[in-house]
């Protein structure tokens, strides 16, 4: 038997009030993620954007100057990830490999995120399922940041 610890996951759905395919557009517009990805009181500033298979993008998530409890995994205000997109299959699904940039072994390693775009009543709900989350992200954390970005996001459409 292997002693390697088994990695994390979490899931967080939403039901937005919009369609589908404006929902899935918002995850392949670089001021759209902008705008709706940093989670709390965080900002986002995208680097580089490819919307292909094969491409991805490179976003910064910076903390508040005066925030105190949490400490950055690239810097002391920053979270530099990096984003390969490994499936796009509009408007229904978004399959993305992150990782993270950082001088701390605990936060290396891929995740996956797989974001689905289902009909439900009164809009769409958008699942977002990430697998093999580094050891350094607790997944309670992990769930609240993807919550408060899907919150973000169904204020943008509603």
């Amino acid at each position: 038997m292997s002693s390697e610890p088994v990695a994390a996951s979490t899931r967080n759905s939403r039901i937005i009030r919009a369609q589908p395919e404006a929902l899935y557009q918002a995850f392949l517009d670089p001021n759209a993620i902008a705008a709706w990805l940093p989670p709390a009181e965080m900002t986002g500033v995208i680097h580089e954007f490819d919307a292909r298979v094969g491409g991805g993008y490179v976003m910064s998530l910076y903390y508040p100057p005066d925030e105190q409890t949490f400490r950055g995994k690239t810097g002391e205000h920053e979270d530099r990830v990096r984003v390969r997109f490994l499936e796009l299959a509009p408007p229904r699904r978004i399959v993305e490999a992150v990782t993270f940039d950082s001088p701390d072994s605990s936060f290396h390693g891929e995740m996956r995120l797989t974001v689905t775009f289902e009909d439900a009543p009164g809009g769409t709900e958008v699942t977002l399922h990430f697998e093999q989350l580094p050891p350094g992200i607790k997944p309670e954390d992990n769930e609240e940041g993807a919550r408060l970005s899907l919150e973000q996001l169904a204020s943008m459409f509603e």
